[in-house]
């Protein structure tokens, strides 16, 4: 049996939060329509970081400790692993093809590229938002068209060596001084309301 993407098991919990009636931390059984949108960006949130972190220390730090294989930048011409962000990368770009309407993807405001700055104004201001206070994400109600999202930010900590040296040495790094828990960014979920 394959083992589950992180794709697959943010769609189903997405489709649980959203089907089955509960409100979080009270007991209390409500309606769907009941579950605030910041209650399911944490969850969701939670998945992406728990996902991350284990990738980062269950698979690239040990590989490369044992030496069996390395994560590099350029891991599909070196047969090495992607970096721990580029696998956080990729699962936001498969899960938005699977059409469900939820986003995420890594930002900074001191993006080693380009592409993976902030896009918008409010992007812009939550990467600053939890720069200043990583304790809580930045968040509200954006519109996309015709259609309403629910947009959090939260705060992106260096979770490994591999982020710092990878940051700290890289030639268009603009921040070449990162240390281990030092705040590199966002995580920038986002998803359709009603």
């Amino acid at each position: 049996m394959k083992r589950a993407s992180m794709g697959t098991i943010i769609g189903i919990t997405f489709f649980v939060l959203l089907v089955f009636p509960f409100h979080a931390g009270s007991g209390e059984q409500t309606t769907a329509e009941g579950i605030p949108p910041q209650v399911v960006a944490d969850y969701i949130h939670a998945i992406i970081q728990a996902d991350r972190t284990l990738y980062t220390t269950h698979v690239v730090e040990r590989m490369e400790a044992h030496q069996v294989v390395t994560s590099q930048e350029y891991w599909k011409q070196t047969k090495s692993l992607p970096l721990p962000a580029q696998m956080l990368l990729l699962s936001g770009l498969n899960v938005e093809q699977q059409g469900l309407g939820l986003q995420f993807r890594l930002a900074s405001l001191h993006p080693i590229y380009e592409k993976n700055g902030p896009t918008t104004d409010f992007e812009k201001a939550g990467l600053a938002a939890v720069l200043e206070d990583p304790s809580r994400p930045y968040s509200g109600i954006i519109q996309r068209g015709t259609q309403k999202f629910f947009k959090a930010v939260y705060a992106d900590h260096a979770v490994s060596v591999s982020c710092i040296n990878c940051h700290n040495g890289h030639v268009l790094s603009y921040k070449k001084d990162y240390k281990l828990g030092d705040v590199m960014g966002g995580i920038v979920i986002s998803f359709p309301v009603q």
